[in-house]
């Protein structure tokens, strides 16, 4: 069992590693120009459509995966 954490933790330094956007981590954005804010919290896959990062709304502590796309397109959160 502790063999397949340390693969995972692995797998997960190398995601890190090609992840495009590591200046993102931690910042918070907003839904569009008069949305509610989001802090991205970490990258999340790369998928066939891009990158996505898991954010949490603190608004309603809902956590989720968001793509990178919209990510970089939403402003910074006022």
């Amino acid at each position: 069992m502790m063999q397949e954490h340390q693969t995972g933790e692995r797998s997960m330094q190398s995601n890190i590693a090609d992840f495009p956007h590591p200046e993102l981590i931690g910042t918070f954005r907003q839904f569009g120009p008069f949305g509610i804010p989001y802090q991205i919290l970490k990258e999340g896959h790369d998928t066939a459509k891009g990158w996505t990062v898991e954010i949490e709304v603190p608004q309603t502590g809902e956590r989720l995966e968001y793509p990178l796309k919209d990510a970089l397109d939403d402003p910074e959160a006022r």
